[in-house]
């Protein structure tokens, strides 16, 4: 053994050149790197910038001018932290739902309806339908069907499980509820993906040692399946965060319901306040980016970083 050691040691010369990176792999890259720096890195610098303006001293309303006003941080912090709370309190709930409702449906098709291929393709094809029509139309459909004059509302009324003045539409309900539907593919796609691979044999291990069916669920199914549960989380938790359509007025939403990305367009369109709005903006991607690193690195999937 020694020698066999002595061998394989010998056998890789100490003072071979480095390898050189070949100008082929640099060029492949080099589109990438100009997306990326273009379409990303361009515009969070801009953002930095403009979240920093001050007004201009003669200038009219939406005039600003390139300062180091890091006060700004603190002014939309003081005056919209009911709003940036409201936004991951919704987008949390709206996670957990979605959790919640997607992991059985993924078990079954991943899992389940392995033995029937062509019913496992039909409801994946399910779950994948409504990227088929636009976000905004789903949106739309959802508040008719829960406007005030819908079959749906006047049923519940006249049942009494609603009372005569009450309204889904513009409650915490409705934005909770739009979230979640509209963000489900976005759960049980990965989870699919990770039960879709999920070995057998260990399900049937753990039957075989008498463990209970809950019992091998939580010891086994679930830690095989957490980078979906992982990975799900994420694809839903950061755009549900950051999203403006569900909670606006003009769709599920009411006064008492605004996210931070409402207030983030009312701000860039309709105040013309570009360094509340860029600060917001920044505010948002730090602490998404903070409860990312954190969420991952409790859950001990790091590689997906």
């Amino acid at each position: 053994m020694a020698f066999a050691a002595f061998a394989s040691t010998a056998a890789v010369p100490t003072d071979a050149p480095p390898r050189r990176r070949s100008p082929v792999a640099l060029l492949l890259l080099l589109p990438g790197i100009l997306y990326l720096v273009l379409f990303f890195l361009a515009p969070l610098v801009s953002l930095i910038l403009t979240s920093l303006q001050a007004p201009s001293e003669f200038g009219d309303i939406g005039m600003y001018s390139y300062a180091f006003r890091w006060e700004n941080y603190v002014e939309v912090i003081g005056q919209y932290w009911p709003h940036i709370l409201r936004s991951f309190g919704y987008a949390l709930v709206a996670t957990v739902l979605a959790l919640l409702f997607s992991y059985p449906l993924a078990y079954f098709i991943g899992v389940t309806a392995r033995r029937w291929p062509l019913l496992q393709s039909l409801m994946l094809v399910l779950v994948i339908a409504p990227f088929f029509i636009s976000f905004l139309l789903r949106t739309l459909a959802w508040k008719q069907l829960l406007s005030d004059e819908s079959f749906l509302v006047t049923s519940l009324k006249a049942v009494s499980l609603l009372a005569p003045d009450a309204h889904l539409t513009g409650t915490a309900f409705s934005v909770i509820f739009g979230l979640t539907y509209n963000f489900i593919p976005f759960m049980t796609l990965p989870l699919y993906t990770t039960l879709e691979r999920l070995d057998l044999r260990y399900l049937e291990a753990g039957n075989d040692l008498y463990a209970s069916g809950f019992h091998t669920f939580r010891t086994v199914t679930i830690p095989l399946s957490m980078p979906g549960i992982v990975a799900g989380t994420l694809l839903t938790f950061i755009p549900a965060a950051g999203d403006y359509i569900n909670a606006s007025r003009d769709f599920l939403g009411g006064a008492d319901t605004q996210m931070i990305g409402n207030v983030i367009e009312a701000n860039f369109l309709v105040l013309l306040n570009y360094p509340a709005a860029a600060s917001l903006s920044i505010i948002l991607m730090t602490v998404i980016l903070v409860i990312v690193g954190v969420y991952v690195k409790r859950s001990g999937t790091e590689e997906l970083l």
